[in-house]
């Protein structure tokens, strides 16, 4: 098996505030669109991120087609976790965790965005 590209999509009520909140804060722009659904790509590295609208008649299987989100962590490695942690923060995205290291060596920080998806940026240290 040869897989060339990867994206990873989440159902969420409102796909403009999740792509809006992706590409202000984390660098990603809309590889296309149309109704109910948006797919957004990052310059520095996949995978494409994918919001589909909550209820779309075509996501299958039907019966996991609710909203994303519980358990859900969006995790991103960075170079410097605290410069991006100001930037993001200064810029109005609600902060979960400011932050913080763990014995292990892992520095952390986390965002909600407009649907509750929770976007974690990490640093090892």
């Amino acid at each position: 098996m040869n897989i060339t590209q990867t994206a990873l999509s989440l159902n969420v009520p409102d796909i403009a505030a999740s792509a809006a909140f992706a590409t202000t804060h984390f660098g990603f722009t809309e590889a296309m669109s149309a109704e109910g659904f948006v797919s957004l790509e990052h310059p520095g590295s996949p995978p494409n991120l994918i919001f589909l609208q909550t209820g779309l008649p075509t996501f299958r299987p039907e019966e996991i087609a609710g909203s994303a989100g519980q358990g859900t962590l969006l995790v991103f490695v960075v170079d410097d976790l605290d410069a991006a942690f100001a930037r993001i923060a200064a810029a109005g995205a609600r902060v979960v965790t400011p932050p913080e290291t763990e014995p292990w060596g892992e520095r952390y920080c986390q965002f909600a965005d407009p649907n509750g998806l929770i976007w974690q940026l990490v640093q090892w240290v």
